[in-house]
């Protein structure tokens, strides 16, 4: 299957695509080069690290819900990925190959159960053009300090976790300008302590 969404049809994140969305690994290897977007969720796809590194123009792909207990390290080979959507999997860290996604915005990790939350935050915080960063229905109790270090991030999607409070470390963020927090279980009087530091936050 072929899809094609206009630009009035779709939005991902802060990025409206025009191009054709393809859902079919064996439509899209048949000219790979000429395929920018990629959505593989839903689906069991053998020899993923084999075929990746085929669509070297990637700029969006989604894995969701393919329930991988690794992302294939051959994901670094996409060095153009804009957005990545890696929700409903099963992997505990992200591969060290993912840090040469050099031009990587905006990345999805929402229900994800086996998270190591500072471990990952190691990774990521070396890419070096990341803004948006979901991490929703992940059953996070609390995050890490190291989240200080994530300096470019511009907008943080905590929704429907289970933190109590967030690290005054956050605020360092200078960058930072948007935390979604919906259904959690953070006091909303909290939301005074960011106006100085010109974060908005949502509950």
């Amino acid at each position: 299957m072929k899809l094609l969404f206009f630009i009035t049809a779709m939005a991902v994140g802060q990025f409206v695509f025009c191009q054709e969305v393809y859902t079919d690994i064996k439509l899209a290897l048949k000219n790979p080069s000429l395929v920018k977007r990629l959505d593989l969720s839903n689906q069991t796809i053998s020899g993923l690290g084999e075929l990746l590194p085929r669509f070297r123009n990637l700029e969006y792909l989604s894995l969701k819900n393919e329930h991988l207990a690794q992302i294939p390290k051959e994901i670094g080979l996409l060095t153009h990925l804009k957005v990545l959507d890696l929700s409903g999997n099963d992997f505990s860290v992200l591969p060290q190959e993912i840090t040469y996604l050099n031009e990587l915005e905006e990345l999805y990790m929402n229900d994800e159960t086996n998270l190591i939350v500072d471990k990952n935050f190691d990774i990521i915080k070396k890419l070096s053009h990341l803004k948006y960063l979901h991490l929703e229905n992940d059953h996070l109790k609390d995050l890490p300090k190291n989240i200080k270090d994530l300096s470019h991030l511009e907008k943080l999607y905590l929704n429907n976790n289970e933190l109590k409070t967030l690290p005054s470390e956050i605020k360092s963020i200078k960058s930072l300008k948007y935390i979604d927090v919906h259904d959690n279980m953070l006091p909303k009087e909290q939301m005074n302590d960011y106006k100085p530091y010109g974060i908005k936050i949502d509950f």
